[in-house]
């Protein structure tokens, strides 16, 4: 299967109108946005976009929120964050969430499957080798670029269908971050519908259908793919690169 023949139009996530606040602190002003089935995009900006709360907002991880979030033609936005990932939603956090005192296969494991489908641990290790060389080390006792293939292969084995990745390169050495790359590319040509928020632009621009570029907590631009060229002095500017 390739990456093209994955995306079938059928519309798997639309963001309507999307407020989002922490207490008083107003962080999203009406995001609007749509991924379809088999899709990846990307979720650009400076730090302080709103980037990281548009994913949070969509698991249900903020104070508050308003709009609308529609997976696969249900409403989110009443709906708690353990439901929304036993719907199909997989959410990577920027902080990984590793429990240090637990092994990387006790990790691995602990997150229930939420849909069929999911890979197997065997599956998980071919596409991670270092996670099967460390599957008895403690998760304290594992490198940034390890835990990060750990809190990524976690959710592969949920059987989440919907994956959304904040700012999974950060601080990796390139050899990691180039390991990522393909790891993500396989995933999109296996089906995997993918939310990614990234800085790095480079890493994000070859793997991405569509790019939305945030601002204030609003989306300013709206960039697909076959637009990168002509639109890149813009994107630059925008996103200070």
């Amino acid at each position: 299967m390739t990456a093209t023949a994955t995306a079938t139009g059928n519309e798997m996530l639309r963001i309507t109108d999307l407020h989002a606040f922490y207490g008083e602190s107003h962080i999203l002003h009406g995001i609007d946005l749509r991924v379809n089935e088999g899709e990846l995009v990307t979720l650009l900006g400076r730090n302080g976009s709103g980037r990281s709360t548009t994913l949070k907002a969509v698991m249900g991880l903020v104070g508050r929120r308003t709009g609308s979030v529609m997976f696969n033609g249900s409403e989110l936005t009443s709906v708690p964050p353990h439901q929304a990932a036993r719907l199909g939603i997989g959410y990577c956090p920027e902080e990984r969430g590793i429990f240090a005192g637990l092994s990387t296969e006790e990790n691995l494991m602990l997150p229930p499957q939420v849909k069929s489908g999911g890979m197997t641990v065997e599956e998980i290790y071919e596409l991670f080798p270092n996670l099967l060389e460390r599957r008895a080390s403690p998760g304290m006792r594992l490198s940034g670029g390890e835990q990060q293939m750990l809190a990524m292969a976690r959710i592969l084995r949920t059987g989440a269908r919907l994956l959304l990745l904040d700012e999974i390169t950060e601080g990796l050495a390139p050899v990691i971050v180039k390991r990522l790359g393909e790891v993500i590319g396989l995933l999109k040509s296996r089906g995997y519908t993918i939310v990614l928020v990234e800085q790095n632009f480079r890493f994000a621009a070859p793997l991405a259908d569509r790019h939305y570029v945030l601002e204030h907590g609003r989306v300013v631009a709206t960039v697909q793919r076959d637009e990168l060229a002509s639109k890149t002095e813009m994107l630059h500017e925008l996103l200070g690169v």
